[in-house]
């Protein structure tokens, strides 16, 4: 779960949504979004599964081997990312 959530968090982030924007979309707190991200146990699959739908993320890979290059991977990338999406204030008075 780990893996998935930290692939949803990339995913995420890549887009520019916040956690609050994704939890709408999800239909769900923007706490249980954190706990997916964390890989937490206590998630129901079906949240995850429907989170890693909306982003776009793929579920599950054939190549057993590729998930420990994947789980380096995404380690890696998650180190490069910032640790908060704010989406910027736009002033459009005219």
């Amino acid at each position: 779960m780990l893996l998935l959530g930290s692939r949803i968090r990339i995913a995420r982030t890549r887009r520019h949504m916040t956690v609050e924007e994704l939890a709408e979309r999800v239909g769900v707190t923007h706490t249980t979004i954190r706990g997916i991200e964390r890989g937490s146990l206590s998630v129901k699959v079906g949240v995850v599964f429907e989170a890693a739908s909306v982003l776009g993320v793929a579920l599950f890979d054939e190549d057993a081997a590729r998930v420990g290059l994947e789980a380096r991977r995404v380690a890696s990338e998650l180190a490069l990312l910032p640790r908060r999406v704010r989406r910027p204030v736009v002033d459009d008075d005219f």
